[in-house]
């Protein structure tokens, strides 16, 4: 006989398109410690969670302004190339992670192109927006005239940046699978700024590892599913093993469920899958929700989720994206915001 572990990974790996159907959702559970909960009063407008929905906010995130750079600053990138970098006045940004370190160190206003699906106010703000991927063209960046290009991908701006170089543009790659705090001190020594670098990063450490002890206590794995609006051509999908929130929902105490279905980054996953996984916890952050288009566009999109435990309680919880979706100086707070609420939980 198959234990109840393999019968619901069967239908977890099943990727498939996701149908739309809506329906009213059923009161929430208690309130997690450190988070809001709308109340039955409130009108999911202007920003507003629908009832009984939770924002998950670690607050604010760990900053050092008013530090003097230290430039040129030779830096290896993860590419395997060596560096001078001598101008931040202008610089080209190829992921929010990046950003938020930038902004950390009180640069936001050198930020001078970031992708067009940036969700920081540093990005937004830009002169320039940019479709940063793996066909990018060497000669659409140089026509910016930034003074730097900093990519957070290996797989998408390697090539890139070797082209970049090979024009005596300076280019540094810090490849976005490291751990936070690694990425923070790149980020940092890249900008000339490696001593604030170092203390940022030890801070998003402690973070960490103050999370990992809160979620080892609590003696559980809650089981959460991460959703996201984008990925998979399109479609919605759920986070998998190898993205920044798997690793953040492990750490905090969870059981991310894109990772027990093996999926990849992220994926789409089958309204059967979603149901089999039984989530107690619905983890959207606040860019995806507006992609969505709020709650209703987040039940049709997976319309099996109300199915599940999570979707029964009401139990979602929108955290920001800096501290959920990808590994940067927000992950410390993202965690011990996540780790706190997860030891939270009623007991099964």
């Amino acid at each position: 006989m198959k234990s109840s572990t393999s019968l619901r990974l069967l239908p977890l790996a099943m990727a498939v398109a996701l149908a739309a159907c809506s329906g009213p959702a059923t009161p929430p559970a208690a309130d997690a410690p450190g988070a809001t909960t709308a109340s039955a009063t409130d009108t999911p407008a202007d920003g507003a969670l629908p009832a009984g929905w939770t924002r998950l906010d670690g607050g604010a995130l760990p900053s050092l302004v008013g530090q003097a750079a230290v430039l040129p600053a030779k830096v290896r990138s993860d590419d395997g190339a060596e560096v001078e970098v001598d101008d931040t006045s202008r610089i080209i940004v190829g992921g929010d992670d990046v950003i938020a370190v930038i902004d950390a160190l009180g640069l936001g206003k050198q930020v001078f192109a970031a992708p067009k699906n940036t969700t920081t106010a540093s990005g937004r703000a830009a002169p320039h927006q940019f479709l940063f991927n793996r066909t990018t063209g060497v000669e659409g960046v140089l026509s910016l005239q930034g003074s730097l290009f900093l990519g957070n991908s290996l797989r998408r701006h390697t090539e890139l940046a070797q082209k970049l170089r090979a024009v005596g543009e300076p280019a540094v790659v810090v490849d976005d699978l490291q751990p936070a705090p690694d990425k923070v001190r790149k980020i940092a020594a890249a900008l000339g700024l490696a001593d604030a670098g170092q203390t940022l990063a030890t801070q998003v450490q402690q973070q960490l590892d103050e999370a990992a002890a809160i979620g080892t206590a609590s003696g559980r794995k809650p089981r959460v599913i991460h959703v996201s609006a984008t990925g998979a051509g399109g479609a919605p999908t759920v986070a998998g093993t190898d993205s920044a929130s798997a690793k953040l929902i492990a750490l905090a105490g969870g059981l991310n469920i894109g990772t027990e279905a093996g999926v990849a980054n992220y994926s789409a996953l089958s309204n059967e899958g979603v149901v089999a996984a039984a989530p107690e916890v619905i983890l959207v952050t606040e860019h995806d929700l507006a992609l969505f288009g709020g709650a209703d566009g987040l039940w049709k999109a997976y319309p099996t989720l109300k199915q599940t435990p999570a979707g029964q309680a009401n139990r979602v919880w929108v955290m920001p994206d800096v501290q959920l979706k990808y590994a940067s100086v927000g992950s410390g707070v993202g965690a011990l915001a996540l780790a706190k609420a997860l030891a939270a939980l009623p007991k099964a």
